[in-house]
């Protein structure tokens, strides 16, 4: 039986315990729906966790580029598990569990320009506690498989689903899209996603309310 959470301290609390539980670097996968929290407890973790030995590694920058999606013709369920390096990303994260000597690079995707970064975020020789979020951190297809096995815990984010949906529509509406592309977006090619995500609970080590 997955552990039960019911708020952003008891998270905290339980993130906090795992450090203090090993000598070894620990990485904490937050999966869950488009729009559950997720940004907002990697968020909470970060603020309140020690800044100089924490990290987040967010899937998002594993994106394919929209040239890729073009290219790929799915640049119309951008999102989707196949639109992103799924393979780069697990790479990414066994090296951050497995070399403790050196910096660690890897892209940050911005919502503002649809669009990843190279190598604007870094893992540090001395990080002990290591994020990371995205929804298909325990999908097992599109060469997803291998991530859930280098995480030390996966956290799936709880939220009801009319919260869940207005809290998307408004980001997509905050980040330029129109009201009713929003909409559509967000109960179209979102919730397709949303339903993947969701087989994947009954994996997740914890649960988390929100």
């Amino acid at each position: 039986m997955p552990v039960e959470l019911d708020s952003l301290d008891a998270a905290l609390n339980r993130a906090r315990f795992l450090a203090d539980s090993t000598n070894s670097r620990i990485i904490i996968g937050i999966v869950g729906k488009p729009g559950a929290g997720k940004s907002t407890l990697s968020s909470h973790l970060l603020k309140h966790l020690p800044k100089d030995s924490t990290s987040l590694v967010p899937m998002d920058g594993y994106h394919l580029s929209n040239l890729q999606l073009a290219n790929l013709g799915r640049a119309d369920r951008k999102g989707a598990p196949d639109t992103f390096d799924a393979i780069g990303f697990a790479e990414i994260l066994e090296r951050v569990k497995l070399d403790l000597e050196n910096d660690i690079y890897f892209p940050i995707f911005h919502r503002e320009i649809e669009e990843s970064i190279a190598a604007e975020g870094v893992v540090t020789s001395n990080t002990k506690i290591v994020i990371t979020e995205g929804n298909y951190l325990l999908h097992d297809k599109n060469g997803w498989e291998k991530v859930s096995s280098l995480l030390t815990e996966s956290w799936y984010v709880e939220l009801n689903d009319k919260t869940r949906l207005e809290r998307l529509v408004n980001r997509h509406i905050k980040f330029g899209k129109e009201p009713q592309f929003a909409h559509d977006w967000a109960h179209g090619t979102d919730e397709r996603n949303a339903q993947l995500v969701a087989k994947t609970k009954d994996k997740a080590t914890v649960i988390v309310h929100l």
